[in-house]
Formats: C-alpha cells, structure tokens, sequence
C-alpha cells in the first residue's frame, strides 16, 4: 500500500509526531517486535489512521528515521554574508546535534534493529535507515561546506570526501560502543566539548584561515 502523503517532508504534525515517538518508543521496548497494532494501541489511534498518513509499515519505519534524523541541523545562515565564525557556529550545532541523536536510546534501538535485520529478507529497515538517515543527513550538511569553500573558507576537492571526514572527526567511534552495548554516556556538556573539538579539527584540516576564531 502506497502512503498517501509525507508527513515528514511536508512537516508532521504534532499528532504525527507523537505516531512517530510511540513508534521509537516501541523499538526501544520491544526491538524487533513492532506491528502497526501496536503503534496505534500506544498512539491512541487507529490502523487506519496510520495507513492513511503513512501507507504502510514500511512508510512507518521511513517517516520515522526521517523524523530522527530531521534533528540533525547545522542551523541557519546566510550564504552570501558567511563568515569564519558563522561558519564554525554551524559545523559545531550540526556536530552537537548528531552527538545528540546517535547517543540517544531510540536510535541506538533503531540501529540495532537495522543491523540484525541487514542480512534477512526483512532487512528494508537498514536501507530506509541509510538513505534517509546518513545519506540525507549529507545532503544538508554539504550545502554549508559549499557555501564555506566559495567563501574562501574552506578548501577540499570533493565535497562528499568532505562531508566524510568531519562525519568521522564527530563521531570518532562514539555510535560503534554504544550499538556494541558500551555503557558510554555523554552529558550535553560533553557532547558540545566533543562537537566543538571536532569542528575545530575540521578546521585545522581544510579551513583556509591560519586559525578558526572561537565561538
């Protein structure tokens, strides 16, 4: 069944966001074990009502990495004022936001499930996962680097090499420990200590400044 709308792309409603939550929600309780009975049970909603906004369990699963995903920013700015401060401002909240989101329980949940799901018939999440959490979330960021590369700012020859090398300085192996059961937990003074030292090895790397000014 095709969903008949994009609640994520459209912008979800509030209604729709709480759909989407209870779905996290039950992936961090229940892993596996998610059926669209009950996610309208602790949505207090109808079946229909979810094949009507998101065509079916796999439209589910996709407005919900989408909706994950969706709070990993790196903040507004204006493209033709950008400077080096701005620009570091921006790379540090995309940074702090993706710390946030890939420590959070409901994605290391929705991870796992990908992962042990990838060699089966039924391994569509990890695809869903991918394209619309890692591959899209470069598309949002690498509009930035562009924008710091024709500013003069930045400098790299390929922007998806780019995007790859602060995705790497960001999350170090922060995501592999905790999908591997580390009990690793980072405050949100640590992950704005961690975003910025990233940012800033970003910098040193392809910044064209002899030194990135400090927020």
């Amino acid at each position: 069944m095709a969903a008949t709308s994009d609640p994520i792309s459209d912008g979800p409603t509030a209604r729709q966001q709480a759909v989407l939550d209870a779905v996290l929600g039950l992936m961090v309780e229940r892993g596996e074990q998610l059926t669209m009975t009950a996610v309208a049970r602790r949505a207090s909603c109808s079946k229909e009502t979810l094949y009507k906004w998101f065509g079916d369990r796999d439209g589910l699963l996709t407005a919900t990495v989408q909706w994950q995903a969706s709070k990993v920013r790196a903040g507004n700015f204006d493209r033709q004022k950008l400077d080096a401060l701005t620009l570091r401002e921006s790379l540090a909240r995309f940074a702090a936001n993706w710390l946030s989101v890939i420590s959070s329980e409901t994605s290391i949940a929705l991870n796992r499930i990908a992962i042990s799901q990838s060699g089966s018939k039924d391994g569509t999440l990890g695809v869903i996962v991918l394209a619309n959490g890692r591959v899209a979330i470069g598309e949002r960021l690498k509009p930035v680097l562009d924008a710091g590369r024709e500013a003069g700012l930045l400098a790299f020859d390929d922007t998806e090499t780019a995007f790859r090398t602060f995705f790497g300085l960001v999350g170090r192996d922060v995501q592999i420990r905790l999908l591997l059961g580390d009990a690793l937990k980072l405050s949100a003074a640590e992950i704005e200590r961690d975003a910025a030292r990233a940012t800033d090895q970003f910098l040193a790397l392809h910044g064209r400044l002899a030194a990135a000014p400090k927020a």
